[in-house]
């Protein structure tokens, strides 16, 4: 018997007791690989010394103070480590509760912006389909994730959606990369045109995109012309960076391999390393000074707004991904995966795509190669693929709807940037044997 009003309500998952760097312990002693960093969240796995005396130090000082009163040293020095690292011209952090916080703030500041500058018609978000920037109803609004939006449609604002740079579905068989990284682009200009640039508050993207298509990065030279476009009719350009920031694709801000910034940044998972609940807000100074030299307040507010116990842990997580040098051995942990991977799957019939940076991977599931035919989604391939996994002592992030919101599956690999090279072939390994056991399954159906 429970009284907690769980996620899935037909199931009891086991209980979690225990957390030793990449693994977690359950009630009855079973040992559990995580692989996904639950949604990419565990960046320096569980327990670790650093973070946990950290959390205690700013517990016997203070644990908590609401900054309508107080600010408090581990938000300013929290802030004053994620602005010297972020890209040019982000010199402010907003410092909330988690993703869907952050992306609400953003959202509003947005709004708020435009609303200083003496722009009040601009109020339409342009996002991408197959898109996820969170649960609650502005983020929900602005994302492109069909199956998530779907019975809260009557609650949502208006938004508009073009296509995802989703190139292996989307390119064409004779397209050149350019060719494509062009067309792609040009689709969010086209929708600007036919709304009206003059209604336009942002074009809100996530870098690499996590959990609604499987780790898949833009191709070179898209995001430089998103930039562009925005730059030309005046729109902000808000980047989600929840899943794939804080170093998780090797380096701190995924936009960096891109060669761009956004306007607004946002944080969250890998930032507190899920030892407190926290996200951010990276402002660029121009949108802080509008606000400075206008009414002077942002019309928004959380009661943990910068809470001093969350700002500490991801304090500590920052500190230590700088002196254990983190961001390189995600690069190279993440080369050693992504080709354990190409090894065990590059030639498996069922796996169609093997895509990603870093430490954020993914693995597209088809049932034909040839044809990149999906599996039914009737057979709930992901919901198979994630049991399978559980019961071999393996945490993963298996999801359907991948390519339209119901067909499609892929899982998500996500581990901790403490990974060692026996945890590589466990990880490859243990994911073989699921995916095969998955599918059989599936196929018995």
């Amino acid at each position: 018997m429970t009284h907690v009003f769980h996620r899935h309500l037909h199931s009891q998952p086991p209980t979690a007791v225990r957390g030793e760097g990449a693994y977690i312990y359950d009630s009855k002693g079973k040992q559990y690989l995580d692989a996904s960093g639950g949604a990419a969240v565990s960046c320096l796995g569980h327990s670790h010394p650093d973070v946990i005396e950290a959390i205690k130090r700013q517990l016997d000082a203070i644990p908590f103070a609401h900054t309508a009163f107080f600010t408090n040293p581990s938000l300013e020095a929290l802030a004053e480590r994620l602005t010297a690292d972020a890209p040019a011209g982000l010199e402010y952090a907003y410092i909330v509760s988690g993703g869907s916080e952050a992306i609400e703030a953003a959202l509003k500041l947005a709004r708020q912006y435009f609303l200083e500058t003496g722009q009040p018609d601009k109020r339409i978000f342009i996002a991408r389909r197959q898109s996820y920037h969170g649960n609650t109803l502005g983020a929900l609004a602005a994302s492109g994730n069909q199956w998530r939006r779907a019975p809260f449609i009557p609650l949502l604002m208006s938004s508009h959606h073009i296509a995802p740079c989703y190139a292996y579905r989307e390119q064409g068989a004779d397209e050149s990369i350019e060719a494509y990284a062009r067309r792609s682009a040009d689709e969010l200009e086209e929708k600007i045109v036919e709304i009206g640039a003059q209604n336009v508050l942002g074009f809100i993207a996530e870098p690499v995109v996590g959990a609604t298509l499987g780790a898949v990065p833009a191709v070179a030279g898209y995001f430089k012309r998103i930039r562009e476009i925005c730059d030309h009719y005046g729109i902000l350009l808000i980047l989600d960076e929840i899943m794939c920031g804080m170093g998780r694709t090797g380096t701190l801000f995924a936009c960096e391999q891109d060669g761009v910034s956004g306007d607004l940044i946002t944080v969250a998972k890998g930032l507190g390393g899920g030892y407190q609940p926290i996200g951010a807000v990276l402002v660029h100074n121009r949108i802080y000074q509008a606000v400075c030299d206008g009414s002077g307040f942002f019309q928004h507010g959380h009661t943990y707004l910068g809470h001093a116990t969350a700002c500490a842990a991801a304090l500590a997580i920052q500190q230590v991904i700088h002196r254990d040098g983190l961001l390189e051995k995600v690069r190279q942990r993440g080369h050693e995966l992504r080709d354990a991977l190409q090894q065990r799957f590059a030639d498996h019939p069922h796996v169609g795509d093997i895509r990603g940076r870093g430490l954020l991977l993914g693995l597209e599931l088809v049932a034909d190669r040839a044809s990149r035919s999906p599996f039914a989604v009737e057979l709930e391939l992901h919901k198979l693929l994630k049991n399978a996994a559980m019961d071999n002592g393996l945490i993963c992030y298996p999801m359907g709807g991948t390519i339209d919101g119901k067909s499609g599956s892929h899982v998500l690999l996500a581990p901790p940037y403490i990974l060692d090279s026996g945890q590589v072939a466990e990880l490859t390994d243990k994911l073989a044997v699921a995916v095969d056991s998955a599918i059989g399954l599936a196929r018995a159906a």
